[in-house]
């Protein structure tokens, strides 16, 4: 089954970071965010990627085309055109496709673009910027139940500011930045079938709205809602809430490491 991964957008909410790569390849604990997603996909076996690139996609070219090469040891020796590469190292075996679908084309229209890509049968999806610890299988598992052309993971984001619990004025528990208790938002990490192409108009069409509206009006959008972890990388204050997860050994994301 192959993952799509919408790579393309500018990313201008993190322009501090941005201005010289695109949002996936801003990096957490010394890899790019878009590396995370892929290790979670392998980590349950889902190793063929089709990545949507858009902004400063050269980047993620350049990154994908140096991995496999720079990513443990090599011996370089100047008389020959080829360095050696010693293969301790072990590689996720991907197959990623790296797919230019415009500068300026939206989510939708990026989804659009891969169609030739992803075949005829069912697929994954999500964007570039998210990670999460849901359990890909029974997300799957729940797809094929419930026979419906989409599915989108449902998630409780995190809050923003610290929560308190109190008994009168006295603060019997502070909980900083948990996921909050109220409400649902769209996690990407949908599976879908390719029938959900036909919802897609062109370029200029938000994923989120006209598709995901009219699949939703035709009874054919369900949700597996998921109340472990999750966060998009939306801020620079996202970046180094999702750094400082990395670096207390958390990492609830981290899926391939457990």
């Amino acid at each position: 089954m192959k993952v799509a991964i919408l790579a393309g957008g500018k990313g201008t909410r993190l322009a501090e970071e941005t201005s010289v790569r695109p949002k996936p390849m801003v990096e957490i604990g010394g890899m790019p965010i878009l590396w995370h997603i892929m290790k979670i996909y392998s980590h349950y076996g889902f190793n063929d990627f089709a990545v949507a690139l858009g902004y400063k996609g050269n980047h993620i070219k350049r990154y994908f085309a140096e991995y496999g090469t720079l990513a443990g040891n090599i011996t370089i020796n100047l008389g020959r055109s080829d360095p050696v590469v010693h293969h301790e190292q072990n590689h996720s075996p991907w197959s990623i496709d790296l797919i230019e679908t415009g500068s300026e084309t939206l989510t939708g229209g990026r989804v659009k673009r891969l169609q030739p890509y992803l075949g005829d049968s069912t697929f994954m999806l999500t964007w570039g910027d998210g990670v999460s610890d849901v359990d890909l299988n029974k997300l799957l598992a729940f797809h094929r139940h419930h026979g419906k052309l989409a599915t989108i993971t449902a998630v409780r984001p995190p809050a923003r500011y610290g929560h308190m619990r109190f008994e009168g004025d006295k603060v019997t528990a502070f909980e900083e930045k948990p996921q909050t208790a109220e409400g649902w938002i769209n996690g990407a990490f949908f599976i879908l079938e390719p029938e959900v192409f036909d919802y897609i108009e062109g370029d200029m069409m938000m994923f989120e709205h006209g598709p995901l509206e009219n699949l939703a009006k035709d009874g054919q959008l369900m949700a597996y809602r998921h109340d472990g972890f999750w966060a998009a990388m939306d801020t620079l204050r996202d970046k180094y809430n999702l750094q400082k997860i990395w670096d207390s050994g958390e990492r609830p994301w981290a899926v391939w490491e457990k």
